[in-house]
């Protein structure tokens, strides 16, 4: 779920190459100069964010798959909607999600201001009939309006867009910065161990680094809306792909119908791995030292010995930031009546 290795032919990338594409995470997001930030866009943003009403039935905020009181994700195998229905990939942690260059397992979505949006009518997620339906329940909450106006104040009344950026926003905060391995990036030697030192040496070393380069080991270079696809399996028939069910999602294809994307994944971040199982696009892979395994093996035809799987996953644990504390909050009102039908 969490690790994405490299093009076979990449295996005997330079450590000195290697090393010139990490780099510690910037203290604040990029931000699109159509949506810049602002305290009363990112406070509607918040709300929003963990509000249930938006969904079909009241039950599935934005926070009930990407749980930012906890690591981002759900911790479970598949996302769950709207009346216990189970969709069929993991929650990708939106932690650090603004580093992304495309949004969702397989970039359907250029933006996060895209992304927000797309789970409200997707029948499984929030199962919102269209977004007008979503736009007509902000517009009979008051408390909504009046924080629409505030952060968008050159529009009449609220709209999709305006939706999604206000969530955009909110999510452009979620950073953490300050992991081990960001210390020893900037000059603080001891911030990793030597068994990390080792693992961030190795993973350079078998070349995994070709794809897991950038702030957010997830890509080099990338502009927003352009996407750092790799198939997974690279390199297929390893008893990983039956056991656990690596093939039978097509990833990219089900977005483009292109023959060269089936089985082509965006690849994800390696910050805060440690602690986002389970792991692959379908959740089959409970632990960090498994996952390892298999994309070593899937991706570089590699047996690694079990020492050097140690030396990874405690490489991959100097990848866990400090996670800033959030507050839930508080919700506007409708006084004297309920806008969510019943189940």
């Amino acid at each position: 779920m969490h690790l994405r290795k490299s093009l076979f032919v990449f295996m005997t990338l330079s450590s000195i190459s290697a090393m010139a594409e990490f780099r510690a995470l910037p203290d604040k997001a990029p931000v699109p100069a159509d949506n810049p930030q602002s305290s009363a866009k990112i406070e509607l943003g918040k709300m929003l964010y963990f509000d249930p009403r938006l969904s079909v039935d009241g039950t599935v905020s934005c926070n009930s798959c990407h749980n930012v009181m906890l690591d981002g994700g759900d911790g479970r195998p598949v996302g769950v909607g709207v009346r216990g229905q189970r969709g069929g990939r993991g929650s990708p942690t939106v932690w650090n999600s603004a580093f992304h260059s495309v949004q969702f397992w397989d970039g359907r979505a250029e933006s996060l201001e895209a992304q927000a949006i797309g789970p409200l009518t997707n029948p499984i997620e929030m199962g919102m009939p269209s977004h007008d339906a979503v736009i007509e329940r902000i517009k009979n909450i008051p408390g909504y309006v009046e924080a629409f106006k505030k952060a968008f104040p050159k529009e009449k009344e609220p709209t999709i867009g305006n939706l999604g950026k206000a969530i955009a926003s909110y999510e452009r905060t979620l950073i953490t910065p300050n992991s081990p391995f960001d210390k020893y990036m900037k000059g603080n030697k001891k911030a990793m161990t030597a068994q990390q030192v080792r693992g961030m040496k190795l993973v350079e070393e078998i070349g995994c680094t070709s794809c897991h380069t950038g702030v957010n080991f997830a890509g080099e270079g990338l502009k927003m809306g352009e996407g750092n696809y790799q198939p997974f399996p690279q390199i297929p028939g390893s008893k990983y792909d039956k056991m656990y069910d690596l093939t039978s999602d097509l990833g990219r294809y089900e977005v483009t119908k292109k023959k060269e994307d089936k089985n082509h994944w965006r690849v994800p971040t390696w910050r805060n791995v440690a602690i986002t199982a389970p792991y692959f696009h379908n959740g089959k892979v409970k632990t960090l030292d498994e996952a390892v395994r298999v994309m070593a093996k899937t991706q570089l035809d590699a047996d690694l010995k079990e020492d050097q799987v140690q030396d990874i996953v405690a490489f991959l644990n100097a990848l866990t930031g400090e996670f800033p504390k959030q507050t839930i909050p508080n919700l506007p009102k409708t006084p004297g009546t309920t806008l969510t039908p019943d189940p």
